[in-house]
């Protein structure tokens, strides 16, 4: 490298050095928005690093959902306080909150606006204050903090932050410098702290997701691009295939779906360009080495994606549907809509998320006021919730998340609205519903939402699906593409057909000593199948009541109640 390379660069260094030396409004804008950017081109990459190998793999999207609406907030605001800008950051991602790591990011940024408060600018010593403030509001707004996860990454980039003040930081750009390289660093030794993750082979997610925020304003800062795929790459349950119903006429588009390992690396870009020759609404995703095709063709064409993909690499799935009958599958569970209960003002009001229309029937009849739809992969937001409350003419309401990764947005509500609010922590299906048992509209709201609570001792949930991807966890080797049984969240039992899995999960649960076993079937299976296996529980524990519900639920062929 000449002198004069030297001299270029050191230039370089020190105007950049100057031109983060505080922060304004406008700059934390640009940051955020790159933060923002960065996270969502690399979701599926923190999409992938799931403990369990069951479909709900979505901490990614839910982080990337969430700072989505903070940005949303701020996009248009013309404030050059930072102060200003920050709070509103805040409150777009309280709002927008989904899962319990944007809950968590929410929550780090609610501590960060309230370190900066009016301010019009941030030095280097006001940012490694604000990040200390965001850590701790972090730390306190979770029940019980688990090291190894985003709490442990936020606690890191704090005190990466004081360090460098130590050392002479004098640039906001010094102070992001250092916390993106303890970010790292931290992510890197989340299996250390939290055993789950060491045996399953991943770091965590949530840090990731955090990591990937950081790195993002820091490229920002560098003035690198924030590389985008050339292929919008998202979770296929993400897919808007309602809206193609406009421009379809029955029986001549279709939706081809391949699962396939590539032979070679993959040229995603001529891929992409093939596949616009043969039909529309493409999407590609990647992970773990595999590829997920998504592509709807007319009739006459459906089957050259899956040739064309052949000529590729191997193929391990596919699924092709008539796009006009999931319309009309949709239009039909729409007219099948609950009945949800009326409620008058003084009474006690339930808001349960629900997975499924099926399930959503069944807790519509236990007197459920309001239903939010989500579950595995498709958390509510914290704006959805309150939405939903809002609109009920009583006061008191209870809410049931019904998922552990809905627990922290359903408790977020309650800084939201004056309507007074309860959260009972049911972690599944089989426990709202066993909560809704005990439920009393006219009762005292504490002591009901006592009762209620109680009732969760009293059941056990099973739930089975497949397995997306090869792991050995709590003793039991998984390969991918297995059915998995899992007992109260635990992964219990794996095998080859759902039949046997489910008659070794229920002999795992030990079902005789239940009296009543309650099965809800989701929409992958046919009302006839589940009725067989249903058939075939009650053929093997013959002391026991069986029931049989639709669930109408994704992902999960059967959720089932022990109680």
């Amino acid at each position: 490298m000449t002198l004069t390379e030297t001299h270029v660069e050191a230039q370089l260094r020190y105007r950049l050095l100057e031109r983060y030396r505080v922060l304004d409004g406008l700059l934390l804008r640009i940051l955020t928005e790159a933060g923002m950017n960065w996270l969502r081109a690399n979701a599926q990459v923190v999409n992938t690093l799931n403990v369990f190998p069951v479909p709900d793999g979505d901490t990614g999207t839910n982080m990337t959902l969430t700072m989505q609406s903070a940005w949303a907030e701020i996009e248009n605001l013309p404030d050059r306080s930072v102060g200003k800008i920050a709070h509103s950051l805040a409150h777009g991602a309280l709002m927008g909150a989904r899962g319990n790591s944007g809950v968590i990011l929410s929550q780090l940024w609610r501590g960060f606006a309230r370190s900066l408060d009016e301010r019009v600018e941030v030095d280097a010593p006001g940012l490694a204050t604000a990040l200390a403030e965001a850590r701790d509001t972090a730390y306190k707004g979770v029940v019980r903090p688990v090291e190894g996860t985003i709490l442990t990454v936020s606690k890191d980039v704090a005190e990466a932050a004081a360090n460098a003040l130590e050392s002479g930081a004098s640039s906001g750009l010094e102070i992001l410098e250092a916390v993106v390289r303890a970010a790292d660093e931290s992510v890197e030794r989340t299996p250390e702290l939290l055993p789950v993750l060491k045996d399953a082979g991943v770091v965590d997610s949530g840090g990731k997701g955090l990591f990937f925020i950081l790195e993002g304003m820091l490229r920002a800062a560098y003035r690198l691009p924030i590389d985008r795929p050339l292929v919008s790459i998202q979770p296929l349950s993400e897919l808007a295939l309602a809206d193609a119903a406009e421009s379809i006429e029955p029986g001549q588009d279709w939706e081809v779906i391949v699962d396939f390992r590539p032979q070679a690396p993959l040229d995603v870009p001529a891929f992409y360009g093939r596949l616009e020759e043969l039909g529309t609404s493409i999407q590609v995703g990647e992970g773990d080495g595999l590829y997920r095709m998504h592509i709807h063709v007319p009739d006459q064409t459906q089957f050259m994606p899956i040739e064309y993909v052949g000529t590729l690499g191997t193929i391990t799935n596919v699924h092709i549907e008539n796009l006009m009958e999931q319309t009309e599958a949709r239009a039909s569970a729409a007219a099948q809509a609950p009945r949800l209960a009326s409620v008058e003002p003084g009474q006690i009001a339930v808001v349960a998320v629900s997975p499924g229309p099926g399930l959503s029937r069944v807790f519509a009849s236990l007197g459920v006021a309001a239903i939010v739809e989500g579950g595995q992969t498709m958390n509510p937001s914290t704006q959805e919730i309150l939405h939903a409350l809002e609109a009920l003419p009583t006061d008191d309401i209870l809410i049931l998340p019904n998922n552990d990764n809905i627990l922290l947005t359903a408790r977020q509500v309650g800084e939201l609205t004056v309507k007074r609010i309860r959260v009972i922590p049911t972690n599944s299906v089989p426990q709202g519903v066993a909560a809704m048992l005990a439920h009393d509209p006219n009762g005292d709201p504490g002591r009901v939402a006592a009762a209620m609570e109680a009732a969760l001792r009293h059941v056990h949930t099973g739930e089975l699906t497949v397995a997306t991807r090869s792991v050995e966890l709590d003793g039991v080797p998984v390969r991918e593409g297995q059915v998995i049984g899992l007992l109260d969240g635990r992964l219990a039992v794996a095998g080859e057909q759902l039949e046997g899995t489910l008659m070794a999960l229920l002999k795992k649960a030990d079902a005789s000593q239940f009296e009543i076993i309650t099965a809800y079937y989701g929409m992958d299976l046919t009302a006839k199948e589940a009725a067989r296996l249903a058939d075939r529980i009650r053929e093997a524990w013959p002391e026991q009541e069986v029931e049989l519900h639709e669930g109408g639920q994704p992902h999960y062929p059967l959720i089932l109640s022990l109680e």
